[in-house]
């Protein structure tokens, strides 16, 4: 793993999305990226702080904002993770789609939020701020893509990101040292 060239990234602030225990990790990225779905699947598995900010690529997913601002929505009601999870499980039923929007508030149904209060929110300037914060922190640690991890305060090389094995590994070797 590769060491930052600055300074170490801040530490996860109340801001942050922020949950599990264990080693810390920060998680750039993309809620449209099929590289992402994929380290979701096998982050949400293992023993970590995971601590999720946004890095929407919009050249090359052009819905990466608006998901962004769903979950960023949904988390304004307590649900962040409830949403971040509906849209990672459920790509392959809204990439296709011409307007993905009904299928959003629909999930926002589906997990019990204030449908008309989220329909407000996903417009607001504190979510289009928060969005363009993550992204630059993200690009003052040299994030250029997604999915990006620091593990400790290490980056997570990206061919480790998409093989469950080579994660975990790398993880268990993390709490190892950290026992030591």
């Amino acid at each position: 793993m590769t060491r930052w060239s600055s300074a170490p990234p801040p530490e996860p602030g109340p801001a942050d999305h922020t949950r599990g225990e264990g080693p810390v990790v920060i998680e750039y990225a993309d809620l449209e990226c099929p590289y992402c779905a994929k380290a979701h699947l096998i982050l949400k598995e293992l023993p970590i702080t995971r601590v999720f900010r946004h890095f929407p690529v919009t050249s090359k997913h052009p819905r990466a904002r608006v998901l962004a601002a769903a979950a960023e929505a949904a988390g304004l009601q307590g649900k962040f993770w409830e949403m971040h999870k509906m849209i990672f499980d459920h790509q392959k039923d809204w990439k296709d789609s011409f307007d993905s929007r009904p299928t959003f508030e629909g999930y926002a149904k589906e997990i019990g939020l204030d449908v008309e209060r989220y329909k407000r929110d996903l417009e607001s300037d504190a979510i289009a701020q928060r969005i363009f914060l993550d992204g630059k922190r993200g690009y003052s640690l040299g994030v250029k893509g997604t999915p990006t991890l620091f593990l400790n305060d290490r980056e997570v090389p990206f061919e480790t990101l998409i093989q469950a094995d080579k994660l975990r590994v790398v993880i268990q070797k993390e709490i190892e040292s950290a026992r030591k």
